[in-house]
Order: C-alpha cells, then structure tokens, then sequence
C-alpha cells in the first residue's frame, strides 16, 4: 500500500511527515535554504525511510500564499512549484495545496491537552467561525467552519496585509515614524518575527534611544531578561495584536474563538499573557460588548500546521 504524505512549507523550514491511520508519523524538518525545489527536499525524506518513487499515493502541502493554477511561488524563500512537474518527478498520483493558514486552522481541530493555553475565558459556539492568527515569519490569518461531527472547512484570506490598527496617539507616532521610512504599513508589517525588529527601531526613534539590538531573538531575550526598552517594545506588540484579532472576530463574527499560533509569541508566553492583549482585544467602542465570552487560547503545539495538512487530505481524499 502506498505512502500519503504532508509537509507544512514556511520561509525557514520545510516539515514532512507520513500521513497514516489519522496520525503523523516520522516528522523531520529541513532547512529551505539547503534545497532548490520542495521535491528535493521531500526526495531526501523519502530516501531516510526507505521509500522509493512512486512510493506516494498522495501529498499534501500546506504553503504560505494563494493558491490557484498550476504554478505555485513560494513568498517566503526561494522555492517555486509546477503541480504537473511535481507529480511527475516524484511519480505521485495525487498533489493537494493548501494554503498554510488554512492547514493551521485545521490542525485546531486535533489539538491535545497541554498544547494550547487560556489567554481570555469564554465558551466558543461551535456553530460561528473560529479566528486562526499568527505572527511567523509574516503574519497569517485563517478561519474555521465546523460542518457538522466530523467536518471542517478552512477559509483561505490574506488578512495579514490589512492596514495596522492604530488606537491611540502613541500608536499613531508609531504608525507614522514606520510609514515615513517604508510607505503603506500593514498589519504584518508589525507583526512578524521582522516586524519585531521594525517596532523596536521605530520605538527607539520615537524617544531618542540608540537601538541595541538587530533581531528579534535579541529584542525577546532583552524583554525576558527585564529590559525596560524590550519589554514596552513587546508590550505594544501584542497589544497591535489585540487590535488586529479583534478587527478579524468583528469581522468574521467569530464567535467560535481565536487561536493565536506561529513561531513569535510562544517564544515570550508568559510576557504576552500579562500583556494588553486582552484590553486592546475588545477595545471596539460601541462593539466592546461583543467580545465577552469569546474565548481566546494561546498554541503552543509543535506541529499543527502538519497536522491540518493531514486533516486536509484526508478530507479531500473521502469527498
């Protein structure tokens, strides 16, 4: 019988796994920059277990952008993809994308005990969408659909580029010293493992202070180790975070909760659960009342985009 396999493909790190009985089995991550096509990194995880061309029924890759034609480009590296190309370099019958954030929202559905954390109390309706929002390396934005027991539908958008929130004159002198150096500020313009390094700059500017620091690992260490410049610099971030989602709940009527995921915030959890993520959350005037009972939880699963894409081709393969 033959193989399914799924892989989760951001900017830095490939990860692929078997797809067998509901579960993932034998993940490995690689690094994007060591390879010069997503087939010749999956070629090398076929080789590390033994399984030969043509060993694959079907695969399913969860990727960051639209996806739509035959022709995929990856935004976040190097990597470019032909469906038809694909298929039959690997001799593989079936190849699904999925857009990456769509995968993410998916893989909510298979969360386990200890692998998400309470960030606002509430009771999710299971009939009103879910909110899946990430700062990686860009910031991602999906939404979950429950159709009936057993059944989900991701919906695919591009909400990370909307333009950055702004709730008060603090925010607006932020806004405004960004915009002066790179022109139209989106969302993930600030919320992103880049977009880190963007707001401590723009911050340090504001007040007068020579920057420090050049990365985001170095901006998280400082505000973990109680550096008064990181911490107000992580503080705001997650408090444009809170604007942010609680733009998407109001506009999705996501009622059903909101998943915060990707590689930034888990790596300053508890920061980002003392945080004014909460207050500028329902910060919405009139629509404050909205928020009360939406419940909010932070992911700290290791491999849920994995775990959606597998959920996704297990989907398409019984439609």
């Amino acid at each position: 019988m033959k193989d399914l396999l799924v892989g989760d493909i951001g900017g830095t790190n490939a990860r692929f796994a078997l797809w067998r009985d509901n579960q993932l089995y034998h993940v490995q991550v690689f690094a994007t920059a060591d390879y010069t096509s997503p087939e010749q990194a999956i070629q090398a995880y076929l080789n590390s277990h033994g399984i030969a061309r043509g060993g694959l029924a079907a695969v399913c890759l969860a990727v960051a952008g639209p996806v739509d034609g035959d022709e995929f480009r990856f935004t976040n590296n190097h990597w470019r993809l032909s469906r038809k190309a694909f298929c039959q370099t690997l001799q593989v019958e079936r190849l699904l994308l999925t857009n990456d954030f769509s995968a993410q929202a998916l893989g909510m559905t298979r969360l386990q005990p200890g692998e998400y954390r309470e960030v606002c109390p509430g009771q999710a309706d299971p009939a009103r969408p879910a909110l899946v929002i990430g700062p990686g390396t860009g910031l991602g934005v999906g939404s979950l659909l429950r159709h009936g027991e057993q059944r989900w539908q991701a919906l695919p958008g591009e909400g990370g580029h909307v333009d950055l929130p702004v709730g008060n004159a603090r925010e607006a002198a932020i806004h405004q010293q960004i915009q002066s150096q790179i022109g139209h500020v989106s969302a993930e313009t600030v919320l992103s493992g880049g977009g880190l390094v963007r707001l401590y700059q723009a911050m340090c500017a504001l007040d007068g202070d020579m920057p420090r620091h050049t990365s985001p690992a170095q901006i998280t260490d400082a505000a973990l180790g109680g550096e008064p410049r990181a911490l107000a610099v992580i503080e705001q971030f997650c408090r444009f975070l809170g604007r942010v989602a609680g733009n998407n709940v109001l506009t999705l009527g996501a009622r059903g909760g909101v998943y915060i995921v990707g590689g930034v915030i888990p790596r300053f959890a508890d920061l980002f659960l003392r945080s004014g993520f909460a207050e500028t959350f329902a910060d919405k005037g009139c629509m404050s009342g909205y928020f009360a009972g939406v419940p909010v939880w932070l992911v700290t699963a290791e491999f849920s985009g994995l775990l959606g894409a597998g959920v996704a081709l297990q989907q398409a393969l019984h439609q």
